[in-house]
């Protein structure tokens, strides 16, 4: 197929994506629009350049955060929700598990109970307007210490909300090593909440480990250092560990994968790891979910075939019932034959 043939053939496949943060999913008009709000004046072509250039993981945890901050009330997600809708709707996403990160609105003075609200209200706009659904995980986040993730832990316990299923771990790996977080990741999994955490991103394969055996962590995110470790390999296939792979991600914060064409996703899903594609973060790394998956025909070889199995582990590996999974599995069958 031709690029173009590609793209409008994938995008009729149902698929799931189960590894995106919704603050990285707004649009550059959104950013305008929220910056202007904030500070009266509009942001310059040459601030917008300057936002979104950065060359490792903290660099982009800081753009990120900089993001973050020009949010100045609860309302403002409402501007989120409507672009990760338009996004889903482009890629051709039925089912959508992401991330919220809520440390830096609470220390901006933000209700979280309002928040809570405020999402409920918008997954169900989103289900309402085009049958698709969103479920969240609230990212207890390693960067800012076991006590801030247990303080937000608290938080989403307090004020569940429907659509809402569980944490995860993300932010600066470095900073915030897997085998401190147990402590939160046992009271979530012990209150029947789904627990999965970013490692092997920026760190080595211990971090993978640690995520599994101190954490146990349901699915991994990244997980790119694996491959630096062959039991660690053969530990995740055998026990089916579903890891969220974001090739752009990964290359354009160059820890380890300097160029696409030599990203481990290949030699992962060749040993046997059940490997869904994501973009964690599409708008710092000008990335779409059809965007990664022309990247794996198209730079790493990957068959059509491996590309369907792919988005078949997509809702293999989602939280969603089996009768659910199933469902979705039969409409990309479907699809696919025809």
């Amino acid at each position: 197929m031709t690029k173009k043939e590609f793209y409008s053939f994938f995008k009729t496949i149902p698929k799931a994506e189960l590894h995106i943060h919704i603050e990285a999913v707004m649009s550059r008009d959104t950013i305008k629009k929220l910056y202007l709000k904030k500070n009266g004046v509009a942001f310059s072509d040459a601030e917008m350049k300057n936002l979104f250039s950065y060359s490792d993981l903290n660099g982009f945890i800081a753009a990120f955060l900089q993001v973050q901050d020009l949010f100045t009330e609860v309302s403002d997600f409402d501007l989120i929700f409507d672009d990760l809708k338009n996004y889903l709707v482009r890629n051709g996403v039925v089912h959508c598990e992401a991330f919220f990160a809520p440390s830096a609105f609470i220390k901006k003075g933000f209700d979280y109970a309002e928040m809570a609200k405020n999402f409920e209200k918008n997954l169900k706009k989103i289900k309402d307007e085009t049958g698709i659904t969103v479920w969240l995980l609230g990212d207890v986040s390693r960067t800012f210490g076991l006590e801030n993730a247990e303080n937000n832990y608290k938080m989403f316990k307090s004020h569940p909300f429907e659509g809402f299923i569980g944490i995860g771990l993300g932010g600066a790996e470095s900073k915030g090593p897997s085998k401190e977080f147990g402590p939160v990741f046992e009271k979530a999994l012990a209150d029947k909440y789904h627990a999965v955490a970013h490692a092997g991103e920026d760190v080595g394969p211990e971090s993978v480990w640690d995520a599994l055996k101190i954490c146990n962590a349901e699915r991994i995110g990244h997980g790119i250092t694996s491959v630096q470790d062959s039991d660690l390999v053969k530990y995740i296939a055998e026990h089916k560990i579903p890891v969220e792979v974001a090739p752009t991600s990964n290359v354009f914060t160059k820890k380890y994968v300097k160029k696409m064409s030599e990203h481990p996703v290949r030699e992962m899903f060749d040993s046997g790891i059940p490997v869904t594609i994501a973009t964690d973060d599409p708008i710092f790394f000008g990335v779409e979910l059809l965007d990664e998956y022309w990247n794996l025909h198209k730079e790493l070889r990957f068959t059509d075939e491996e590309i369907k199995q792919i988005i078949l582990n997509s809702f293999d590996d989602s939280f969603l019932s089996d009768s659910e999974k199933e469902k979705f599995k039969a409409q990309v069958e479907e699809r696919w034959n025809k």
